[in-house]
């Protein structure tokens, strides 16, 4: 390859950290039981990688060659989720109003760069009344008849619901209970679904199509994301919320503008073959103020 033809470093980035996702999740989908392990040894590694890359020599070697070539080669993460919510602020519109469909295809191929992902506000002919608005702080969902806010690993201060999300229990024995369910409460959404003009009309579709549903939820003043399902319905139209976010999807975007809600938007992601993990699209690196190679 000349050098003149190097690869977008960002688009690159975005598309191995793809596959990393894709085989780590194929990976914990067949053996569950080392997903611990998986997350230990990445921290190791990362860690490795990160002195491994300061100790490598500015002067010479492929780094020099590409930084040379690319300026944008080399950067931290943190340089990156502001440079992807800058892009994002040029396409938004000031206030948390409907988008154009121009700055719904824009998103959609932001985040596409981005990540690696394809997300947007329409997918199979369905979407949401409103994919950018306010979203507010819900409480953790009872998973099984019988769970507590005391069974959950994180954010207990949170507290947890007195009735079920929208789409009943995720599992109706604590001992059914799979590290796949346990994620989908853990990262899950609220949707306005019951204000969709043709709710009652299709509700036997709808409930099947939005049971579940893989989003990814991005706040544009910080640049984070996160992938989520929808798991219940809401926030109510007096509330001036568009979206609800689980204690831990709150805790990561940091969304917060005062009285527990900020902006957001709100694509699906098209995922049929299940390789996009939930959780954080950032893992790992938030706070190294190190440089990178991407």
């Amino acid at each position: 390859m000349s050098i003149t033809n190097l690869p977008d470093p960002e688009l690159l980035r975005a598309k191995l950290k793809l596959r990393h996702f894709q085989s780590q999740n194929l990976l914990t989908t067949k053996y569950p039981k080392i997903a611990g392990l998986i997350t230990s040894a990445s921290k190791v590694l990362a860690s490795g990688a990160a002195i491994t890359g300061l100790s490598l020599s500015p002067a010479g070697g492929i780094n020099s060659l590409i930084a040379a070539t690319s300026p944008h080669a080399i950067i931290s993460p943190l340089d990156l989720e502001k440079s992807f919510r800058d892009k994002l602020q040029e396409t938004l519109p000031k206030e948390t109003v409907p988008l154009s469909e121009d700055q719904e295809n824009n998103i959609s191929e932001l985040i596409h760069t981005r990540y690696g992902i394809h997300a947007y506000a329409k997918l199979e002919g369905n979407r949401l009344n409103d994919c950018y608005g306010l979203i507010g702080a819900e409480q953790h969902l009872p998973r099984y008849p019988g769970d507590n806010v005391y069974q959950h690993e994180q954010l207990k201060e949170a507290g947890i619901t007195p009735g079920r999300g929208a789409w009943g229990y995720f599992s109706w024995k604590k001992d059914q209970l799979t590290p796949d369910l346990i994620e989908k409460e853990k990262y899950y959404v609220a949707v306005q679904t019951l204000y969709l003009d043709d709710w009652t009309e299709r509700l036997s579709y709808y409930r099947d199509w939005f049971k579940y549903r893989k989003v990814v939820v991005i706040n544009p003043k910080s640049g984070r994301a996160i992938v989520a399902v929808i798991a219940d319905a809401g926030p109510s139209w007096w509330t001036g919320k568009k979206f609800g976010g689980s204690p831990e999807v709150m805790d990561y975007l940091k969304s917060v503008d005062g009285k527990q809600k900020g902006p957001v938007i709100l694509f699906f992601v098209d995922d049929p073959t299940n390789l996009v993990p939930l959780g954080p699209l950032e893992q790992n690196l938030e706070g190294q103020n190190i440089k990178l190679l991407t």
